[in-house]
């Protein structure tokens, strides 16, 4: 069941990483400007989540009638909804920087950025969560930001003909700063997990989910409001490049598979860690490359190549790692288990 979990988040997460930036993208390309909207759509899916939460709920109630319990249709506790609350905030401001960021930014220099928050992961990870360091964990980190690095190279021929150096460099600036900032966020999940005080459980994973993009949406609206977006919308909506019905289609959209995306990390740092789950987007972002370079032409150069290359080798070392140390742990046990004396053993069996 744990792996399966595993593999479920690692494919909604790899849809929301990679096809968030692009559809945001979209917006931009076809005559959108609304950075607050753009921020909004990121969370605006989260009513989603009541869906299997009211499934989740009938399977607690169904079994709790059967013992003779009542059945509460949220399990989260003051502790972690203070902690969610808190994080939620943060995340919509996040949220903004990295929206601002692509709206002046190709998909394959934000992406580059982006990639870079491992080592801040890493480096955080260690500090709150106290996060073990292996070899192969830090070959994994060391190859992708090289690849990150790599990527970098000559991002200025990548620059819109229609931005000026300045926006250019503002937007650069502001998602290094949203980088660092959601790899600050990733190590403060596990941190709200790890002091929660209640028992955690996948349900809860999705309650906490909901509540950081109920919270972030909030912060998202009122920004909104401020920015003049509602007044903005029905306008911009009916100049669309692609139409007004595309417009709203493309809205839907990004909010459904950004909300993967948030899901999908949040369940891989509940299921392995903040880590594992920064080192996934990871891996994802060269993908995500690719995919800008055959939807929106954006050049592929050789260091573009050579990124991808090292980040699936950080990937196949980070999990060639887990897989050794998962046995020599097993092996460790076995032999602790052989080394006690016949009727101990006996005895405990």
């Amino acid at each position: 069941m744990a792996r399966a979990l595993v593999i479920i988040n690692c494919i909604i997460l790899a849809i929301g990483n990679c096809g968030g930036p692009l559809i945001m993208r979209l917006y931009f390309n076809n005559g959108g400007h609304r950075i607050w909207f753009s921020t909004f759509l990121e969370t605006a899916g989260f009513p989603i989540i009541f869906i299997p939460l009211f499934f989740s709920y009938l399977n607690r109630r169904r079994s709790n009638n059967n013992e003779g319990e009542n059945t509460r249709f949220f399990l989260i506790k003051p502790r972690l909804l203070m902690a969610a609350i808190l994080i939620g905030i943060l995340s919509g401001f996040d949220n903004y920087l990295y929206a601002y960021g692509i709206a002046y930014l190709p998909v394959s220099t934000a992406t580059l950025i982006i990639a870079s928050q491992l080592a801040f992961i890493a480096i955080f990870s260690y500090f709150m969560v106290s996060h073990k360091f292996t070899p192969f964990t830090i070959n994994a980190v060391v190859l992708l930001t090289v690849g990150a690095a790599v990527l970098g190279m000559h991002t200025e021929t990548d620059k819109p003909v229609h931005e000026t150096h300045k926006q250019y460099m503002v937007g650069f600036l502001v998602t290094v700063a949203a980088a660092v900032m959601y790899a600050f966020l990733l190590p403060l999940v596990e941190l709200a997990y790890q002091k929660a005080k209640q028992p955690m459980s996948y349900t809860l994973v999705l309650e906490v989910q909901m509540i950081l993009c109920f919270l972030a949406s909030l912060v998202s609206l009122v920004g909104m409001l401020i920015a003049g977006d509602f007044k903005a919308l029905p306008n911009e909506a009916r100049e669309f490049k692609l139409g007004e019905a595309m417009f709203y289609v493309v809205a839907v959209l990004s909010a459904i598979i950004w909300q993967g995306f948030f899901l999908g990390a949040i369940g891989l740092i509940f299921c392995a860690s903040s880590l594992v789950s920064g080192i996934m987007i990871s891996v994802l972002l060269p993908i995500t490359e690719v995919l800008a370079v055959i939807f929106y032409h954006e050049k592929f150069q050789k260091e573009k190549g050579l990124s991808l290359a090292l980040s699936l080798w950080g990937f196949v070392s980070y999990f060639y790692g887990e897989i050794k140390a998962d046995k020599d742990k097993r092996i460790q046990e076995e032999a602790q288990l052989n080394s006690l004396p016949r009727r101990t053993r006996i005895t405990e069996c």
